[in-house]
Formats: C-alpha cells, structure tokens, sequence
C-alpha cells in the first residue's frame, strides 16, 4: 500500500474516485453526490482532505490529479480530446446517455430544457426538469453539449454522434 493510500480513509478515497469519474466537475454535483449542504462544504473538504488530489481547470473546474486517477481504481469521466480521429469516449449516468440520445446534433436545431425533457420521457425515461437541466450542464461542462442562448437557453450536441463513445456509469 502507497503512502498516500494510506493517508485517505474510506470516505476520502471514495469521495476521490467520485471526483476521478465526474472530472470535469463543479461543487453543485459534488454537493448533491456527497449529501452536503452546501459548495462551500464540498470546497472545505476538498482544501482539507483531498487538497493534493485535485485541481480547477482554467474554467473554475475541479479535475483529479495523475497521482489521483492512478490512486483510485475508476475510470475517468472523459478520455480523448476528440481531435486524435478516434472517438471520444464519455462515461455517464443513465439519463445523460438518455439525454445524448434524444438531444438535437451538432447541426440541428437547438432544443430547450422542455424540448429534450420530452423527448426523454418519450424515449422511457421519467426524469424531472430539473434533473434534465443539471444533466444537460453536467454534459456541457466535459464538452458534450454546447448551449445556445436564445429566449431560453437551448443545447444541442457539440461533437458529432459517430466521434463520440459513450459509457453508461453505475451510480
């Protein structure tokens, strides 16, 4: 067992696979995945426990470190930049999947937070509104998904559907 192995305990070193599976990330998903009350808990803990394992990117999101990723036996949530010809490969909850399934691609037509929440239910799935929006901004944030403003925010796929693998996550 490594030094650092032995310096996390069982909570910790969950809670850093968690981060290694949803990089990029934000404290509002981390927030809701470990039960706490608040962003500002989730960057206490992470200043205080997990300080070495972790990083912001240059948009504010939190990523695991080397050092992290090879710690914890997880896959990362994404792999490949997309531009290396093969594709790139997304591990993501169910309805993420469901979302890029039934969402409009790269060069349709937008479609609102409603538009994409019905196409889900009609595709079997039974998500709230609020469920599908954090979904669609979990997706945006490791460039799945772009948005695009209107009179409400509309998204559509940012990559085309052949350049992109996706992987169902058990959560």
């Amino acid at each position: 067992m490594s030094e650092s192995e032995q310096e996390l305990d069982e909570t910790a070193s969950g809670r850093l696979a968690d981060i290694v599976a949803l990089q990029p990330t934000k404290n509002g998903e981390l927030q809701d995945r470990w039960g706490m009350e608040s962003g500002s808990e989730v960057h206490q803990y992470l200043e205080g426990e997990l300080k070495r394992f972790y990083y912001r990117d240059d948009n504010s999101l939190i990523r695991a470190t080397d050092e992290a990723a090879e710690l914890v036996d997880v896959e990362p949530g994404i792999e490949g930049d997309g531009d290396t010809g093969g594709p790139r490969i997304v591990r993501v909850p169910a309805l993420q999947v469901g979302i890029i399934e039934v969402l409009a691609g790269r060069d349709e037509e937008p479609q609102s937070v409603v538009s994409v929440l019905h196409g889900l239910r009609g595709a079997g799935y039974d998500p709230e509104v609020g469920e599908v929006r954090s979904g669609l901004r979990s997706l945006e944030s490791k460039g799945v998904v772009t948005s695009i403003k209107k009179t409400v925010p509309t998204f559509r796929l940012a990559v085309d559907r052949d350049e992109l693998e996706v992987e169902e996550r058990d959560d």
